[in-house]
Protein backbone atom coordinates (compact mmCIF):
# COMPACT_ATOMS: atom_id res chain seq x y z
CA UNK A 1 0.00 0.00 0.00
CA UNK A 2 1.33 3.41 -0.99
CA UNK A 3 0.85 6.46 1.15
CA UNK A 4 0.03 8.90 -0.79
CA UNK A 5 2.60 11.94 -1.23
CA UNK A 6 0.22 15.41 -3.13
CA UNK A 7 2.95 17.77 -4.39
CA UNK A 8 0.11 20.91 -5.26
CA UNK A 9 1.27 23.23 -8.00
CA UNK A 10 -0.07 26.84 -10.23
CA UNK A 11 0.95 25.71 -13.71
CA UNK A 12 1.04 29.37 -14.22
CA UNK A 13 3.13 29.94 -11.43
CA UNK A 14 5.24 26.91 -11.38
CA UNK A 15 7.23 27.45 -14.56
CA UNK A 16 7.00 31.07 -15.02
CA UNK A 17 10.73 32.18 -15.75
CA UNK A 18 9.81 36.16 -15.64
CA UNK A 19 12.37 37.70 -13.73
CA UNK A 20 11.20 41.10 -13.76
CA UNK A 21 7.60 41.28 -12.55
CA UNK A 22 5.65 44.26 -12.16
CA UNK A 23 3.07 44.19 -8.95
CA UNK A 24 -0.41 44.13 -10.80
CA UNK A 25 1.29 43.40 -14.07
CA UNK A 26 -0.67 41.70 -17.21
CA UNK A 27 -0.08 38.48 -18.49
CA UNK A 28 1.78 40.43 -21.16
CA UNK A 29 4.12 41.85 -18.65
CA UNK A 30 4.30 39.19 -15.91
CA UNK A 31 4.06 36.20 -18.46
CA UNK A 32 2.38 33.08 -17.47
CA UNK A 33 3.78 29.25 -16.97
CA UNK A 34 2.59 26.73 -19.23
CA UNK A 35 1.46 22.92 -19.06
CA UNK A 36 3.48 21.86 -22.06
CA UNK A 37 6.48 23.28 -19.52
CA UNK A 38 6.28 20.62 -16.95
CA UNK A 39 7.47 18.14 -19.01
CA UNK A 40 8.35 14.77 -18.05
CA UNK A 41 12.18 15.17 -17.32
CA UNK A 42 10.41 17.92 -14.37
CA UNK A 43 7.85 15.51 -13.75
CA UNK A 44 10.26 12.48 -12.63
CA UNK A 45 12.38 15.30 -10.70
CA UNK A 46 9.11 15.26 -8.25
CA UNK A 47 8.70 11.87 -8.13
CA UNK A 48 12.13 11.47 -7.38
CA UNK A 49 11.42 13.70 -4.83
CA UNK A 50 8.71 11.71 -3.12
CA UNK A 51 5.76 13.02 -4.79
CA UNK A 52 3.21 10.03 -5.55
CA UNK A 53 0.64 12.05 -6.81
CA UNK A 54 0.37 16.21 -8.36
CA UNK A 55 -2.45 18.39 -7.57
CA UNK A 56 -2.39 20.95 -10.51
CA UNK A 57 -4.46 23.52 -9.01
CA UNK A 58 -6.17 26.19 -11.19
CA UNK A 59 -6.32 24.24 -14.45
CA UNK A 60 -10.19 25.05 -14.85
CA UNK A 61 -11.18 27.97 -16.80
CA UNK A 62 -11.89 30.97 -14.64
CA UNK A 63 -12.34 34.36 -14.80
CA UNK A 64 -9.87 36.93 -15.43
CA UNK A 65 -9.09 40.39 -16.85
CA UNK A 66 -7.03 38.89 -19.83
CA UNK A 67 -8.83 39.07 -23.59
CA UNK A 68 -8.83 35.89 -25.55
CA UNK A 69 -9.80 35.15 -29.42
CA UNK A 70 -13.43 33.75 -29.11
CA UNK A 71 -13.62 33.16 -25.37
CA UNK A 72 -15.99 35.80 -23.25
CA UNK A 73 -14.20 38.31 -21.33
CA UNK A 74 -15.00 38.62 -17.80
CA UNK A 75 -16.39 42.19 -16.47
CA UNK A 76 -13.23 43.41 -14.61
CA UNK A 77 -14.65 44.43 -11.91
CA UNK A 78 -15.73 41.75 -10.50
CA UNK A 79 -12.48 39.58 -11.10
CA UNK A 80 -9.70 39.90 -8.26
CA UNK A 81 -6.53 40.57 -9.89
CA UNK A 82 -5.40 40.48 -12.69
CA UNK A 83 -5.12 36.72 -13.31
CA UNK A 84 -8.13 35.98 -11.26
CA UNK A 85 -8.95 33.80 -8.08
CA UNK A 86 -8.90 29.90 -9.70
CA UNK A 87 -12.05 29.26 -7.85
CA UNK A 88 -14.17 31.65 -9.80
CA UNK A 89 -15.33 29.39 -12.12
CA UNK A 90 -16.42 30.48 -15.25
CA UNK A 91 -16.51 26.83 -17.83
CA UNK A 92 -16.21 23.54 -15.76
CA UNK A 93 -15.80 21.91 -19.13
CA UNK A 94 -12.62 23.97 -20.01
CA UNK A 95 -8.62 24.34 -19.70
CA UNK A 96 -7.98 27.82 -18.55
CA UNK A 97 -5.71 29.70 -21.39
CA UNK A 98 -3.60 31.08 -19.51
CA UNK A 99 -1.42 28.02 -19.17
CA UNK A 100 -2.17 27.27 -22.82
CA UNK A 101 0.55 27.37 -25.69
CA UNK A 102 -1.94 27.18 -28.26
CA UNK A 103 -5.07 28.26 -26.62
CA UNK A 104 -7.21 26.52 -29.14
CA UNK A 105 -5.26 23.38 -27.93
CA UNK A 106 -5.94 23.98 -24.29
CA UNK A 107 -7.57 20.61 -23.60
CA UNK A 108 -5.58 18.87 -25.87
CA UNK A 109 -2.26 20.42 -24.10
CA UNK A 110 -4.18 19.44 -20.54
CA UNK A 111 -4.47 15.58 -21.89
CA UNK A 112 -1.77 15.72 -22.68
CA UNK A 113 -0.38 16.65 -19.36
CA UNK A 114 -2.17 13.97 -17.74
CA UNK A 115 -0.28 11.11 -19.69
CA UNK A 116 3.21 12.59 -18.78
CA UNK A 117 2.37 12.44 -15.05
CA UNK A 118 1.41 9.31 -15.82
CA UNK A 119 4.08 8.66 -17.73
CA UNK A 120 5.99 9.67 -14.69
CA UNK A 121 4.49 7.15 -12.57
CA UNK A 122 2.30 9.49 -10.47
CA UNK A 123 -1.20 10.63 -10.70
CA UNK A 124 -3.29 13.43 -11.24
CA UNK A 125 -5.25 15.08 -9.04
CA UNK A 126 -7.47 18.39 -9.97
CA UNK A 127 -9.79 21.24 -8.45
CA UNK A 128 -13.42 20.22 -8.03
CA UNK A 129 -15.51 23.97 -7.25
CA UNK A 130 -18.67 22.14 -5.69
CA UNK A 131 -20.25 25.70 -4.15
CA UNK A 132 -19.62 28.54 -5.84
CA UNK A 133 -18.39 29.83 -9.03
CA UNK A 134 -17.84 33.11 -10.75
CA UNK A 135 -20.61 36.22 -11.68
CA UNK A 136 -20.45 35.77 -14.85
CA UNK A 137 -20.33 31.82 -15.09
CA UNK A 138 -20.96 30.63 -19.25
CA UNK A 139 -20.03 27.43 -20.61
CA UNK A 140 -18.57 27.50 -24.14
CA UNK A 141 -17.11 24.17 -24.03
CA UNK A 142 -19.90 22.55 -22.71
CA UNK A 143 -20.96 19.11 -24.56
CA UNK A 144 -23.63 18.69 -26.68
CA UNK A 145 -26.94 17.98 -24.78
CA UNK A 146 -25.56 19.57 -21.50
CA UNK A 147 -27.95 22.43 -20.45
CA UNK A 148 -25.70 25.02 -18.85
CA UNK A 149 -26.07 26.05 -15.23
CA UNK A 150 -28.83 29.01 -14.52
CA UNK A 151 -29.70 28.96 -18.14
CA UNK A 152 -33.40 27.43 -17.27
CA UNK A 153 -33.81 29.51 -13.75
CA UNK A 154 -36.47 31.05 -12.71
CA UNK A 155 -35.21 34.10 -11.71
CA UNK A 156 -39.00 35.69 -9.88
CA UNK A 157 -38.26 32.85 -7.61
CA UNK A 158 -35.66 33.60 -4.46
CA UNK A 159 -35.23 29.68 -4.42
CA UNK A 160 -36.48 27.06 -6.40
CA UNK A 161 -35.08 22.96 -6.34
CA UNK A 162 -34.96 23.87 -10.29
CA UNK A 163 -32.88 26.83 -10.04
CA UNK A 164 -28.87 26.49 -9.56
CA UNK A 165 -28.82 29.91 -7.87
CA UNK A 166 -30.22 32.11 -5.23
CA UNK A 167 -31.75 35.35 -5.88
CA UNK A 168 -33.16 38.14 -4.41
CA UNK A 169 -35.69 39.53 -6.52
CA UNK A 170 -36.05 42.86 -7.59
CA UNK A 171 -32.83 43.91 -5.73
CA UNK A 172 -29.63 44.88 -7.60
CA UNK A 173 -26.30 43.69 -7.15
CA UNK A 174 -24.43 46.13 -4.94
CA UNK A 175 -21.45 45.06 -3.51
CA UNK A 176 -19.02 47.37 -1.47
CA UNK A 177 -16.58 47.45 -4.15
CA UNK A 178 -16.26 49.80 -7.20
CA UNK A 179 -18.74 48.08 -10.28
CA UNK A 180 -17.02 50.65 -13.20
CA UNK A 181 -19.01 53.22 -15.24
CA UNK A 182 -20.52 53.16 -18.62
CA UNK A 183 -19.75 50.53 -20.80
CA UNK A 184 -17.76 48.57 -17.71
CA UNK A 185 -20.28 49.15 -15.71
CA UNK A 186 -21.24 45.39 -14.03
CA UNK A 187 -25.11 45.50 -13.85
CA UNK A 188 -26.44 42.14 -12.12
CA UNK A 189 -30.35 42.38 -11.73
CA UNK A 190 -32.18 40.67 -9.53
CA UNK A 191 -29.02 39.70 -7.12
CA UNK A 192 -27.56 36.17 -6.64
CA UNK A 193 -26.35 35.28 -3.59
CA UNK A 194 -22.58 35.04 -3.10
CA UNK A 195 -20.29 32.13 -2.52
CA UNK A 196 -19.43 32.93 0.85
CA UNK A 197 -23.51 32.55 2.07
CA UNK A 198 -23.87 36.01 1.70
CA UNK A 199 -27.82 36.34 1.29
CA UNK A 200 -27.99 39.75 0.38
CA UNK A 201 -26.91 42.20 -2.47
CA UNK A 202 -24.53 43.61 -0.73
CA UNK A 203 -21.58 41.75 -0.06
CA UNK A 204 -18.42 43.66 1.16
CA UNK A 205 -14.70 43.61 0.12
CA UNK A 206 -13.72 40.75 2.28
CA UNK A 207 -16.82 38.70 0.94
CA UNK A 208 -16.25 36.35 -2.26
CA UNK A 209 -18.08 39.06 -4.08
CA UNK A 210 -16.83 37.51 -7.64
CA UNK A 211 -18.54 34.67 -7.01
CA UNK A 212 -22.03 33.06 -6.79
CA UNK A 213 -23.85 30.60 -4.62
CA UNK A 214 -24.75 27.04 -5.85
CA UNK A 215 -27.90 25.81 -4.71
CA UNK A 216 -28.23 22.00 -3.95
CA UNK A 217 -31.80 22.56 -3.05
CA UNK A 218 -30.84 23.99 0.76
CA UNK A 219 -33.90 26.59 1.23
CA UNK A 220 -31.42 28.65 3.62
CA UNK A 221 -35.02 31.27 4.53
CA UNK A 222 -36.33 28.05 5.96
CA UNK A 223 -33.74 26.02 6.88
CA UNK A 224 -35.06 23.23 5.04
CA UNK A 225 -33.84 20.19 2.99
CA UNK A 226 -35.67 19.73 -0.98
CA UNK A 227 -33.60 17.03 -1.96
CA UNK A 228 -36.27 14.70 -3.37
CA UNK A 229 -36.83 14.92 -6.30
CA UNK A 230 -33.06 15.27 -6.81
CA UNK A 231 -32.12 18.69 -7.78
CA UNK A 232 -30.72 20.38 -11.12
CA UNK A 233 -27.70 21.09 -9.34
CA UNK A 234 -26.80 18.20 -8.51
CA UNK A 235 -27.43 16.37 -11.58
CA UNK A 236 -25.49 18.55 -13.27
CA UNK A 237 -22.26 18.97 -11.04
CA UNK A 238 -22.12 14.86 -11.40
CA UNK A 239 -22.25 15.38 -15.52
CA UNK A 240 -19.15 17.80 -14.65
CA UNK A 241 -17.55 14.99 -12.72
CA UNK A 242 -18.35 12.30 -15.07
CA UNK A 243 -16.55 14.23 -17.28
CA UNK A 244 -13.41 14.17 -16.14
CA UNK A 245 -13.10 11.37 -14.43
CA UNK A 246 -13.56 9.95 -18.19
CA UNK A 247 -10.49 12.00 -19.10
CA UNK A 248 -8.37 10.02 -16.68
CA UNK A 249 -8.19 12.36 -13.48
CA UNK A 250 -6.91 10.22 -10.37
CA UNK A 251 -8.80 12.53 -7.85
CA UNK A 252 -10.58 15.27 -6.80
CA UNK A 253 -10.02 18.10 -4.30
CA UNK A 254 -13.40 19.27 -3.32
CA UNK A 255 -13.48 23.02 -2.50
CA UNK A 256 -15.21 23.98 0.65
CA UNK A 257 -17.26 20.51 0.49
CA UNK A 258 -18.67 21.02 3.81
CA UNK A 259 -20.58 24.33 2.55
CA UNK A 260 -22.33 21.57 0.35
CA UNK A 261 -24.93 19.09 1.65
CA UNK A 262 -23.23 16.03 2.10
CA UNK A 263 -26.44 14.34 1.20
CA UNK A 264 -25.27 15.24 -2.28
CA UNK A 265 -21.84 13.64 -2.03
CA UNK A 266 -23.51 10.20 -0.49
CA UNK A 267 -25.26 10.48 -3.58
CA UNK A 268 -22.91 11.60 -6.44
CA UNK A 269 -19.32 10.08 -5.44
CA UNK A 270 -20.68 5.91 -5.52
CA UNK A 271 -21.41 7.28 -9.31
CA UNK A 272 -18.24 8.41 -10.31
CA UNK A 273 -16.40 5.48 -9.30
CA UNK A 274 -18.63 3.77 -11.55
CA UNK A 275 -16.76 5.63 -14.30
CA UNK A 276 -13.33 5.41 -12.43
CA UNK A 277 -13.20 3.11 -9.47
CA UNK A 278 -9.87 4.40 -8.66
CA UNK A 279 -10.54 7.60 -8.75
CA UNK A 280 -10.39 9.57 -4.97
CA UNK A 281 -11.63 12.14 -3.66
CA UNK A 282 -10.18 15.11 -1.05
CA UNK A 283 -12.36 17.37 0.90
CA UNK A 284 -11.67 20.88 2.27
CA UNK A 285 -13.13 20.76 5.49
CA UNK A 286 -12.98 23.10 8.62
CA UNK A 287 -15.16 21.04 11.11
CA UNK A 288 -13.38 18.05 12.99
CA UNK A 289 -17.19 17.57 14.30
CA UNK A 290 -18.03 16.63 10.93
CA UNK A 291 -15.49 14.48 9.42
CA UNK A 292 -17.01 11.21 10.29
CA UNK A 293 -20.09 11.97 8.52
CA UNK A 294 -18.46 13.46 5.82
CA UNK A 295 -16.27 10.08 5.62
CA UNK A 296 -18.99 7.27 6.42
CA UNK A 297 -21.94 9.29 4.58
CA UNK A 298 -19.93 11.48 2.04
CA UNK A 299 -17.77 8.78 0.72
CA UNK A 300 -14.84 11.39 0.89
CA UNK A 301 -11.44 9.29 0.95
CA UNK A 302 -9.71 11.90 2.63
CA UNK A 303 -10.43 15.40 4.27
CA UNK A 304 -8.25 18.12 5.05
CA UNK A 305 -7.12 18.41 8.80
CA UNK A 306 -6.21 21.91 9.18
CA UNK A 307 -8.28 22.84 11.90
CA UNK A 308 -6.55 20.34 14.32
CA UNK A 309 -3.31 18.61 13.39
CA UNK A 310 -2.01 21.95 11.73
CA UNK A 311 -3.09 24.43 13.63
CA UNK A 312 -1.42 22.80 16.22
CA UNK A 313 1.90 22.19 14.72
CA UNK A 314 1.70 25.66 13.33
CA UNK A 315 1.41 26.62 17.05
CA UNK A 316 4.02 24.34 18.68
CA UNK A 317 6.63 25.90 15.75
CA UNK A 318 5.85 29.29 16.73
CA UNK A 319 6.13 28.65 20.29
CA UNK A 320 2.68 29.33 21.17
CA UNK A 321 1.54 25.72 22.41
CA UNK A 322 2.90 22.77 23.64
CA UNK A 323 4.43 19.68 21.64
CA UNK A 324 2.28 17.30 24.30
CA UNK A 325 -0.73 18.92 22.89
CA UNK A 326 -0.37 16.88 19.46
CA UNK A 327 -1.22 13.46 21.63
CA UNK A 328 -5.02 15.31 21.52
CA UNK A 329 -4.67 15.73 17.75
CA UNK A 330 -4.39 12.42 16.73
CA UNK A 331 -7.29 11.11 19.59
CA UNK A 332 -9.36 13.44 17.97
CA UNK A 333 -9.68 11.17 14.77
CA UNK A 334 -8.93 8.28 16.30
CA UNK A 335 -10.33 5.27 14.34
CA UNK A 336 -10.21 8.20 11.10
CA UNK A 337 -6.98 8.96 11.12
CA UNK A 338 -5.73 7.57 7.95
CA UNK A 339 -8.80 9.33 6.25
CA UNK A 340 -6.80 12.55 7.55
CA UNK A 341 -4.73 15.02 4.60
CA UNK A 342 -1.48 16.24 6.89
CA UNK A 343 0.06 19.41 5.43
CA UNK A 344 2.22 22.04 6.74
CA UNK A 345 1.49 24.79 3.45
CA UNK A 346 -1.01 25.09 0.74
CA UNK A 347 -2.66 27.88 -1.59
CA UNK A 348 -4.39 29.25 1.13
CA UNK A 349 -2.34 29.11 4.51
CA UNK A 350 0.90 31.33 4.98
CA UNK A 351 4.52 30.04 3.85
CA UNK A 352 6.68 28.73 7.08
CA UNK A 353 9.28 30.88 5.94
CA UNK A 354 7.29 34.30 5.90
CA UNK A 355 7.84 36.78 8.59
CA UNK A 356 4.08 35.68 9.51
CA UNK A 357 4.48 32.26 10.08
CA UNK A 358 8.23 30.74 11.78
CA UNK A 359 10.43 33.15 9.54
CA UNK A 360 12.48 30.29 8.72
CA UNK A 361 11.54 27.29 7.33
CA UNK A 362 14.19 25.60 8.97
CA UNK A 363 12.75 25.64 12.47
CA UNK A 364 9.53 23.84 10.79
CA UNK A 365 11.65 20.62 10.21
CA UNK A 366 10.17 18.24 13.30
CA UNK A 367 6.58 19.51 12.35
CA UNK A 368 7.48 17.62 8.92
CA UNK A 369 8.63 14.91 10.28
CA UNK A 370 5.31 14.62 12.29
CA UNK A 371 2.98 15.50 9.84
CA UNK A 372 4.41 13.21 7.67
CA UNK A 373 5.21 9.90 9.60
CA UNK A 374 2.51 9.94 12.55
CA UNK A 375 -0.21 8.36 10.55
CA UNK A 376 -0.90 6.10 6.85
CA UNK A 377 -2.56 9.37 6.05
CA UNK A 378 -1.76 11.48 2.88
CA UNK A 379 0.71 14.05 3.07
CA UNK A 380 1.10 17.32 1.28
CA UNK A 381 3.38 20.09 0.38
CA UNK A 382 2.94 22.99 -1.84
CA UNK A 383 5.90 24.10 -4.36
CA UNK A 384 8.19 25.86 -3.21
CA UNK A 385 7.99 24.88 0.69
CA UNK A 386 11.19 22.05 -0.21
CA UNK A 387 12.80 25.53 -0.64
CA UNK A 388 11.67 27.76 1.75
CA UNK A 389 9.68 29.75 -0.33
CA UNK A 390 9.19 33.18 2.11
CA UNK A 391 7.09 34.70 -0.17
CA UNK A 392 8.16 38.06 0.57
CA UNK A 393 6.76 39.52 -2.69
CA UNK A 394 3.75 41.95 -3.05
CA UNK A 395 2.20 40.65 -5.99
CA UNK A 396 -0.74 43.01 -6.72
CA UNK A 397 -4.04 42.11 -5.75
CA UNK A 398 -2.76 39.95 -3.13
CA UNK A 399 -0.17 41.61 -1.31
CA UNK A 400 2.56 40.66 1.04
CA UNK A 401 0.27 38.56 3.18
CA UNK A 402 2.69 35.69 3.82
CA UNK A 403 0.90 33.76 1.01
CA UNK A 404 2.27 32.78 -3.06
CA UNK A 405 -0.59 34.88 -5.01
CA UNK A 406 -3.40 32.88 -6.90
CA UNK A 407 -5.08 36.24 -7.88
CA UNK A 408 -1.68 37.75 -10.00
CA UNK A 409 0.43 37.03 -12.98
CA UNK A 410 3.61 36.60 -11.19
CA UNK A 411 6.63 34.21 -10.57
CA UNK A 412 8.26 32.51 -8.05
CA UNK A 413 12.13 33.34 -6.96
CA UNK A 414 13.10 29.96 -5.59
CA UNK A 415 10.96 27.84 -7.82
CA UNK A 416 11.99 29.47 -11.00
CA UNK A 417 15.85 29.52 -9.97
CA UNK A 418 14.94 25.57 -9.24
CA UNK A 419 13.06 24.89 -12.20
CA UNK A 420 16.13 27.02 -14.53
CA UNK A 421 14.24 27.10 -17.55
CA UNK A 422 13.05 23.14 -17.41
CA UNK A 423 16.54 22.06 -16.13
CA UNK A 424 15.30 21.35 -12.85
CA UNK A 425 18.55 21.35 -10.91
CA UNK A 426 20.35 22.73 -7.57
CA UNK A 427 22.87 25.43 -9.64
CA UNK A 428 21.10 28.44 -8.83
CA UNK A 429 20.27 27.74 -5.54
CA UNK A 430 21.50 28.71 -1.95
CA UNK A 431 23.35 26.32 -0.08
CA UNK A 432 20.22 26.59 2.38
CA UNK A 433 18.03 25.70 -0.19
CA UNK A 434 19.84 22.65 -1.38
CA UNK A 435 20.05 21.38 2.41
CA UNK A 436 15.97 21.86 3.08
CA UNK A 437 15.46 20.16 -0.08
CA UNK A 438 17.58 16.95 0.97
CA UNK A 439 15.81 17.23 3.58
CA UNK A 440 12.35 17.16 2.51
CA UNK A 441 13.24 14.43 -0.03
CA UNK A 442 15.01 12.19 2.78
CA UNK A 443 11.50 12.21 4.65
CA UNK A 444 9.47 12.18 1.77
CA UNK A 445 10.86 9.12 0.07
CA UNK A 446 11.16 7.24 3.88
CA UNK A 447 7.81 7.33 3.74
CA UNK A 448 6.76 4.82 1.35
CA UNK A 449 10.13 3.24 1.12
CA UNK A 450 9.67 2.03 5.31
CA UNK A 451 6.65 0.03 5.28
CA UNK A 452 6.21 0.90 9.38
CA UNK A 453 5.59 4.09 8.14
CA UNK A 454 3.18 3.33 5.14
CA UNK A 455 1.57 1.05 6.63
CA UNK A 456 2.34 0.66 9.77
CA UNK A 457 0.34 1.48 13.29
CA UNK A 458 1.10 4.10 16.03
CA UNK A 459 1.90 3.87 18.99
CA UNK A 460 2.60 7.33 21.39
CA UNK A 461 4.81 7.28 23.70
CA UNK A 462 4.18 10.72 25.91
CA UNK A 463 2.13 9.18 28.12
CA UNK A 464 4.99 7.43 30.14
CA UNK A 465 7.86 10.36 29.46
CA UNK A 466 6.54 13.41 31.63
CA UNK A 467 9.08 13.45 33.65
CA UNK A 468 12.04 12.47 31.57
CA UNK A 469 12.08 14.82 28.98
CA UNK A 470 10.92 18.39 28.21
CA UNK A 471 7.35 17.97 27.05
CA UNK A 472 6.59 20.83 25.65
CA UNK A 473 9.29 20.70 22.84
CA UNK A 474 9.74 16.95 22.63
CA UNK A 475 6.87 14.75 21.01
CA UNK A 476 7.64 11.29 20.53
CA UNK A 477 6.20 7.53 19.22
CA UNK A 478 6.76 4.14 17.83
CA UNK A 479 5.67 3.73 14.18
CA UNK A 480 5.82 -0.35 13.99
CA UNK A 481 4.31 -2.99 11.00
CA UNK A 482 5.32 -6.98 11.63
CA UNK A 483 8.90 -6.94 12.57
CA UNK A 484 9.89 -3.44 11.65
CA UNK A 485 9.41 -0.89 13.99
CA UNK A 486 10.44 3.21 13.82
CA UNK A 487 11.19 5.27 16.95
CA UNK A 488 10.34 9.21 16.15
CA UNK A 489 11.97 11.85 18.21
CA UNK A 490 11.03 15.43 17.17
CA UNK A 491 12.64 18.79 19.01
CA UNK A 492 10.29 21.83 18.67
CA UNK A 493 12.72 23.62 20.63
CA UNK A 494 15.41 25.77 20.56
CA UNK A 495 18.16 24.11 22.21
CA UNK A 496 19.15 20.06 21.95
CA UNK A 497 17.32 18.02 24.19
CA UNK A 498 18.87 14.91 26.33
CA UNK A 499 16.28 12.87 27.37
CA UNK A 500 15.72 9.82 29.15
CA UNK A 501 13.20 7.97 26.75
CA UNK A 502 10.67 5.06 28.30
CA UNK A 503 9.36 2.32 26.77
CA UNK A 504 6.67 0.77 28.30
CA UNK A 505 6.08 -3.05 28.48
CA UNK A 506 2.52 -2.61 26.90
CA UNK A 507 4.33 -0.74 24.25
CA UNK A 508 6.76 -3.70 23.64
CA UNK A 509 3.48 -6.17 23.86
CA UNK A 510 2.03 -4.55 21.21
CA UNK A 511 4.62 -4.59 18.77
CA UNK A 512 5.76 -7.96 20.15
CA UNK A 513 9.66 -7.09 21.00
CA UNK A 514 11.64 -8.26 23.71
CA UNK A 515 13.62 -6.21 25.90
CA UNK A 516 17.27 -6.17 25.01
CA UNK A 517 20.00 -4.77 22.53
CA UNK A 518 19.12 -3.55 19.35
CA UNK A 519 21.02 -2.42 16.37
CA UNK A 520 19.69 0.46 14.41
CA UNK A 521 19.45 3.52 12.49
CA UNK A 522 18.89 6.87 11.98
CA UNK A 523 17.49 6.93 8.49
CA UNK A 524 17.84 10.70 8.01
CA UNK A 525 21.79 10.61 8.85
CA UNK A 526 21.83 7.10 7.66
CA UNK A 527 24.04 7.11 11.08
CA UNK A 528 24.12 3.45 12.78
CA UNK A 529 23.46 3.37 16.51
CA UNK A 530 22.97 0.47 19.59
CA UNK A 531 19.18 0.97 21.31
CA UNK A 532 18.73 -1.10 24.40
CA UNK A 533 15.15 -1.32 25.19
CA UNK A 534 13.94 -1.94 28.34
CA UNK A 535 10.64 -0.82 30.53
CA UNK A 536 12.84 -0.63 33.45
CA UNK A 537 16.17 1.18 31.99
CA UNK A 538 15.37 4.62 30.37
CA UNK A 539 17.49 4.84 26.93
CA UNK A 540 19.26 8.16 26.84
CA UNK A 541 19.28 10.39 23.56
CA UNK A 542 20.30 13.58 22.71
CA UNK A 543 17.66 15.55 19.89
CA UNK A 544 19.22 18.56 17.82
CA UNK A 545 17.33 21.66 18.27
CA UNK A 546 14.90 22.32 15.54
CA UNK A 547 14.73 18.63 14.07
CA UNK A 548 14.00 14.91 14.28
CA UNK A 549 15.30 11.45 14.42
CA UNK A 550 13.86 8.79 12.42
CA UNK A 551 15.27 5.67 14.23
CA UNK A 552 14.81 2.18 12.55
CA UNK A 553 15.48 -0.98 14.72
CA UNK A 554 17.30 -3.74 12.97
Amino acid sequence: MTKPIIYQLFPRLFTNTCDHCVPNGTIKQNGAGKMNDITLPVLKKLKDLGATHVWYTGVIRHANKTHYKDIPDCNPFIVKGNAGSPYAITDYYDIDPDIAVRVKNRMREFEKLVERTHEADMKVIIDFVPNHVARQYHSIAKPDGVEDLGESDNKDLAFSTSNNFYYMPNQQFAPGIDLGQGDEFYYEKPAMATGNDCFHPYPGVNDWYETVKLNYGFDYASWQRHFSPIPSTWHKMLEILKFWAQKGIDGFRCDMAHMVPVEFWNWAIPQVKEVNSSVIFIAELYDVGIYREYIYYGHFDYLYDKVSLYDTLRAITCGNASANAITGCWQAVEGIGDFMLNFLENHDEQRIASPQFAGDAFKALPALVVSATISRAPFMLYSGQELGEPALDAEGFSGQDGRTTIFDYWSVDSMRRWYNNGKCDTSKLTKAERELRRFYKRVLRLCNSEKALSQGEFYDLMYVNHETMNCDKVYTYYRHYGNERILIIANFGDQDEHINLITPQHALDVMRMQSGCYNARELLTASDLTLHIDPSQPLELTIPHRNAMIIKLM
